[in-house]
């Protein structure tokens, strides 16, 4: 199979689809590849360490599109990569679909089979290739909090850990998923008073034994988050409904009994946020102000550490990428339901129900499709 990758267009998006080795091991399974030309500069691969990999360079994404049969991306096609997909060709990659409609009629315009890296599954009921990147904007959530706090940012202008005779932030974390655990040990390193809220008692069980002390946990409700963010300085949305837009934990009309200056980072912003007043941002202009509580809410947050999330994303999607390269995407989805999973277009039809469902799309059960 030709594997395709090319350079990310999303504002500030850093990273890279596929790393050199990971191309390297593709091309011993008797694939090739074409990378374009400086798609790996971001993350800090050269041009070289491609060509030096058994992969071919091209100065285009015209050229990748238009040759490869798989494209490996990191985020969702941008409208003009859409406009360049074709019927049968498979594109593997983040899509987030549930809050973006015309992402998603595209795709199904195009005739692309699409599989969405955040709805493949484990046996364990996880989402392998959302955790490594769950795992680092967890982990810069609460040091882009600490940011925004930052009086000259329009925050309250507040400590996260403190100092001796004055208390350290407040922290509020909701949800305590991969994205919520990461964001509260850090939070609660940087000294910060941490509370995590989660529905789910078995993980806030799981929370309270592994980390002990470290940070508090509550029973999520509304009438809890209510209570906790009137003096929380800093609030980190890490909720999500796998596939699906995120519920809207926080109104703007709650916005009034926050503290001037309190900080909100919504992590769910790829899957349409978790607060009312949340916009996706960038890394160039990544706050803004609602009624005078500061909002970050930049909707590729591990793109901040490009070679980190490129690595570690890489290791994660490898194994499903050589699979499908390996056995075409039938047989490898049919062999593993759990990457079925990560189906969401294909040949013209919506292939995720939760995605329909948000959409009002009519969807084609995954088990057909592969008939089709």
């Amino acid at each position: 199979m030709l594997i395709g990758c090319p350079t990310e267009i999303k504002p500030q998006e850093f990273r890279v689809g596929l790393t050199p080795n990971a191309a390297q091991e593709a091309i011993a399974h008797g694939h090739s590849v074409v990378v374009q030309s400086g798609a790996g500069t971001g993350a800090g691969f050269t041009d070289a360490d491609y060509t030096a990999a058994g992969a071919a360079l091209v100065e285009t994404a015209a050229e990748v599109f238009s040759s490869a049969e798989m494209i490996v991306k990191v985020k969702e096609p941008q409208a003009i990569e859409r406009k360049m997909l074709r019927d049968g060709q498979l594109l593997f990659t983040y899509l987030h679909l549930a809050p973006d409609p015309d992402q998603t009629r595209d795709l199904i315009a195009s005739g692309c089979t699409a599989i969405a890296y955040e709805t493949v599954t484990d046996d364990r009921g996880g989402l392998p290739l959302l955790a490594p990147m769950s795992e680092v904007a967890g982990r810069l959530a609460p040091q882009v909090g600490a940011w925004t706090l930052q009086k000259a940012n329009g925050g309250r202008g507040v400590l996260m850990g403190g100092v001796p005779g004055v208390g350290p932030a407040k922290v509020v974390v909701i949800g305590g998923g991969v994205v919520g655990t990461h964001a509260a040990k850090i939070a609660a390193g940087m000294g910060a008073d941490v509370t995590v809220l989660d529905r789910s008692l078995p993980r806030l069980r799981y929370l309270d034994d592994v980390f002990g002390g470290t940070f508090k946990n509550r029973h999520s409700t509304a009438g809890a988050t209510a209570e906790l963010i009137v003096d929380a300085d800093l609030i980190i949305g890490a909720v999500l409904i796998p596939g699906a837009a995120a519920p809207k934990l926080i109104s703007r009309t709650q916005l009034s009994d926050m503290k001037p200056g309190a900080a909100l980072v919504d992590v769910a912003i790829d899957q349409g946020g978790c607060f009312e007043t949340s916009r996706a941002t960038t890394h160039a202009e990544p706050i803004y102000n609602v009624d005078g509580i500061m909002h970050y809410c930049v909707a590729n947050m591990p793109g901040a550490v490009a070679r980190t999330s490129t690595i570690a994303l890489g290791n994660a999607t490898l194994p499903y990428m050589l699979a499908l390269a390996d056995k075409g995407w039938r047989q490898a989805c049919e062999d593993d339901p759990h990457l079925l999973n990560g189906l969401n277009v294909h040949a013209g039809n919506l292939t995720y129900y939760a995605v329909g469902k948000a959409l009002g799309i009519d969807v084609l059960a995954p088990s057909l499709a592969l008939k089709n």
